[in-house]
């Protein structure tokens, strides 16, 4: 099954999941504001637990800036709730364990891993203007220094 992947200009899609503290959270909530929508293999992994933590210690300067950032993983609420306590994450954690939104946004399909394709979360990364347009699509974005590079795409390094 080959997935589709969002292009600048597209229009996100539209969702609602469950976050780690037991709410949920829409993109549409988010309307006039520039959203950090990445998406993630598993809560609590190293590359994972790196990139949560680079956000979350980017978050002040992203949020000046004007940009919410909001990760998402097929993790279950519970699990997501243990990753926030664990690292003091201060962004809210979707879960989607049936992987609509993986698959919407084209973050879940065929990847490289060890040099072998496997069928799996592609880690991913979208911005996302105040009119819900993609800005920026990113797909096999690297765990460790993904949040510098993405600065600097956004002009902000």
């Amino acid at each position: 099954m080959t997935e589709t992947k969002l292009a600048p200009g597209d229009a996100a899609p539209e969702f609602t999941l469950p976050t780690a503290d037991g709410g949920t959270v829409s993109l549409d909530a988010y309307r006039g504001k520039r959203v950090i929508l990445y998406f993630y293999p598993a809560a609590m992994t190293p590359g994972c637990t790196k990139q949560a933590c680079d956000f979350r210690d980017n978050l002040g300067q992203l949020t000046a800036e004007g940009y919410v950032v909001l990760g998402v993983s097929k993790d279950k609420p519970e699990k997501l709730a243990k990753f926030v306590e664990r690292d003091a994450l201060t962004f809210p954690l979707l879960s989607d364990p049936d992987l609509t939104v993986h698959h919407a946004f084209g973050a879940y399909g065929p990847k490289k891993l060890y040099g072998k394709e496997v069928v799996g979360v592609i880690r991913s990364t979208f911005v996302i203007d105040g009119d819900g347009k993609v800005e920026q699509a990113l797909y096999n974005v690297k765990a460790t220094g993904h949040v510098a590079s993405l600065k600097k795409r956004l002009g902000l390094a």
